[in-house]
């Protein structure tokens, strides 16, 4: 199958989902998990492809993550996204929880960007951010500021569209004669 025959018959199903204490009580509204629905629907709506996002607030819960993240990989959720717990405080899981389901880690995209914001701001470089495939599910660890996501964002949708083709074996470069 070509990439165009794959977008063109393929809806994805992306799930975001926010890790708060406080937020899953509704003492704080969630800021960071909505800021990434926002960049996913605007990326995926400029790139004509047919999506659907659920948005989930849990609490600081590592059974729970991990149960979110069976049901993702077993649903084929095509992307998975968690905002929250990437620090190194005491209710900080979310990499000890994503380590034990991914089966293949993408360490490349999340040092690119602990360094290139590391670089203006050093407390960056504390973020342990995770980005990896389970099953044919893409995941990615954010940090819980609107700040961080916006960075983090960014970097990620430059290599998203690709990865989602190659998580299929969907061979998207041009053949050379």
């Amino acid at each position: 199958m070509d990439k165009d025959t794959f977008k063109n018959n393929r809806k994805l199903n992306i799930q975001v989902i926010t890790l708060s204490d406080r937020a899953s009580r509704g003492e704080y509204s969630d800021l960071s998990g909505p800021e990434i629905v926002q960049f996913l629907d605007t990326y995926f709506k400029e790139k004509a492809w047919t999506f659907n996002i659920d948005a989930l607030i849990i609490p600081d819960d590592a059974k729970r993550l991990e149960t979110e993240l069976q049901k993702a990989k077993e649903n084929k959720t095509d992307i998975l996204i968690t905002t929250g717990g990437t620090g190194i405080g005491p209710r900080d899981f979310t990499p000890e929880v994503m380590k034990k389901m991914i089966e293949k880690e993408i360490p490349g995209i999340m040092e690119n960007i602990r360094l290139k914001f590391g670089q203006k701001v050093p407390n960056a470089l504390l973020s342990r951010g995770m980005a990896g495939v389970m099953g044919e599910t893409q995941v990615y660890s954010l940090p819980g500021s609107v700040k961080a996501v916006r960075e983090y964002m960014g970097e990620i949708l430059k290599t998203l569209e690709h990865l989602i083709y190659m998580l299929h074996g969907i061979d998207t470069h041009k053949k050379h004669k």
